[in-house]
């Protein structure tokens, strides 16, 4: 029997002086009523009412139920409304779960135009390279960039694919060639993400079919931002989700390096819990996502394969007699 369902059927006892009276009232039976009250009262171990046969009058325990009785159930009213009209209403915070790159460069205008649709909502981006626990965590959902799920316990909705693509700065290639093919790239400095690739090998779709090759370089690293910043300095041929390089692929910063040779794409996923009471404000949010989604970004389609043109070497230097 529910404690709350004591209280109120005891506060309106109390009120009307009358168990008959508060059982029309509540829509139940005396019978029901009375029970409710004998529950409560077991429950605080203490008499709450005096009866007699023509009228039902407070204790002095009753007294201080009653009080706070009422203002417990107030409060609960209050709750309750709250709490109804935050699932109706967009406004709170979402907490969203992210790649550090992809929250960088793709996250934060997706932000700031779901802010402009909805100025009551706070969205907070956390870092979630791939393990992180929603519950654990406080995240209302995540994004997450892999080559499989392995957690199940989420609901996953599918957003875009992620193609990658190997890089290096015009400098580099100046200096120590253009590799022509996969092999090639073991006599080359690569910067290798050590997570992505723990043991050296970077894994691709071919002209002939799916291709392998182990690399080695001087650098690596566990977050793809630290890859790509030595990339763009010249020290090495890095891989990178399209989406992150794109901008300096443009800019002629970086140039693509064997695109013929596709490496192993990812899938952007949004995963969030398979509850069907969540809040209004992470509803819209996931919607918004999946609307995004509808139009694929220009990262999310693999460049043409087309070699681009080799850069001259420089010249050597003459020593100096």
């Amino acid at each position: 029997m529910d404690r709350l369902r004591c209280m109120e059927v005891f506060i309106e006892v109390a009120r009307t002086g009358s168990f008959s009276a508060s059982a029309r009232n509540l829509g139940m039976s005396r019978a029901a009523v009375t029970k409710h009250v004998a529950r409560l009262e077991d429950l605080l171990g203490a008499r709450l009412l005096n009866r007699t046969t023509k009228q039902v009058g407070l204790t002095e325990a009753g007294l201080m139920a009653s009080a706070g009785g009422r203002q417990l159930l107030e409060r609960y009213d209050a709750i309750e409304a709250d709490v109804r009209e935050s699932t109706r209403t967009p406004r709170g915070v979402v907490r969203v779960g992210t790649p550090p790159a992809f929250g960088t460069y793709h996250m934060v205008p997706l932000v700031a135009a779901f802010a402009e649709r909805h100025p009551d909502i706070q969205v907070v981006l956390s870092l979630d390279t791939g393990d992180a626990n929603l519950v654990a965590q406080g995240l209302d959902l995540s994004v997450r960039i892999t080559l499989e799920l392995e957690d199940a316990s989420h609901v996953a909705q599918p957003l875009a694919k992620a193609p990658q693509l190997l890089v290096a700065s015009p400098e580099y290639l100046a200096r120590h060639g253009t590799p022509r093919t996969l092999a090639e790239l073991a006599e080359h400095n690569c910067l290798v993400h050590v997570i992505k690739s723990p043991t050296g090998i970077w894994r691709f779709a071919g002209p002939q079919g799916p291709a392998s090759v182990r690399v080695r370089g001087t650098i690596a690293s566990n977050f793809g931002d630290a890859l790509m910043q030595a990339a763009l300095r010249g020290y090495g041929i890095s891989m990178h989700p399209y989406y992150m390089v794109s901008q300096s692929l443009d800019e002629g910063r970086l140039v693509a390096v064997l695109p013929e040779y596709a490496p192993d794409a990812h899938d952007v996923y949004v995963i969030y819990s398979s509850r069907q009471n969540l809040p209004e404000r992470v509803r819209r949010f996931i919607t918004f996502l999946r609307d995004w989604a509808r139009t694929p970004p220009l990262w999310s389609m693999p460049r043409p394969a087309t070699p681009p043109a080799p850069p001259a070497r420089l010249p050597a230097r003459r020593a100096k007699a």
